[in-house]
């Protein structure tokens, strides 16, 4: 679950607790490593420090003039940041599950828009340049419906769909049904 702060501010008091430096230090080192891409700084922080890979990037992204995680508050601002096309799709594909189970929640979380019940995510949507990755949030689930997933790309923990994709409404909500019941 996305931490309940999503400034990264919110890490600098773990990162003075676990580093041993206050934060004025790791500014300094910061200010040392602006030459060097983002990858460098990650990993030199990594390398000399032993840092994290969440605390590094929420120094690193804090020291690029990033303050928040969080880059949409709302779906509508998420359905801007992606094609029209896409946006009818996961919008699309939303209300078909919304339409049989209207007590999910859509939020954003990860910067991606999910569903959830509750506390517990059931189904999330994230766009690329060229596809929609949707995901049932169980890998069991996800093997369950292997065989009626033939002719998509199925990863480790989602399945690669066409940006206009003609929505399989069965197929969605066996799959929500399915998550629901574990």
């Amino acid at each position: 679950m996305p931490p309940k702060d999503p400034s990264r501010e919110a890490h600098f008091p773990a990162i003075e607790k676990r580093y041993g430096e206050k934060m004025k230090f790791w500014f300094a080192v910061m200010a040392k490593l602006e030459d060097k891409k983002y990858p460098e700084q990650i990993a030199h922080l990594r390398e000399n420090y032993g840092f994290s890979q969440a605390h590094a990037n929420a120094l690193v992204m804090y020291s690029r003039g990033s303050t928040s995680a969080q880059r949409f508050a709302t779906t509508a601002e998420y359905f801007k940041s992606i094609t029209p096309q896409q946006a009818k799709t996961v919008s699309g594909i939303m209300k078909t599950i919304q339409s049989k189970y209207p007590k999910l929640e859509l939020v954003i979380a990860w910067n991606q828009p999910m569903l959830r019940d509750g506390a517990r995510y059931v189904f999330g949507i994230s766009a690329t340049k060229g596809y929609l990755l949707i995901a049932p949030w169980s890998s069991d689930v996800l093997e369950k419906f292997r065989p009626k997933l033939e002719g998509y790309k199925v990863n480790k923990k989602t399945i690669q769909i066409p940006s206009d994709w003609q929505i399989d409404e069965k197929l969605l909500h066996q799959m929500v049904k399915a998550t629901l019941a574990e």
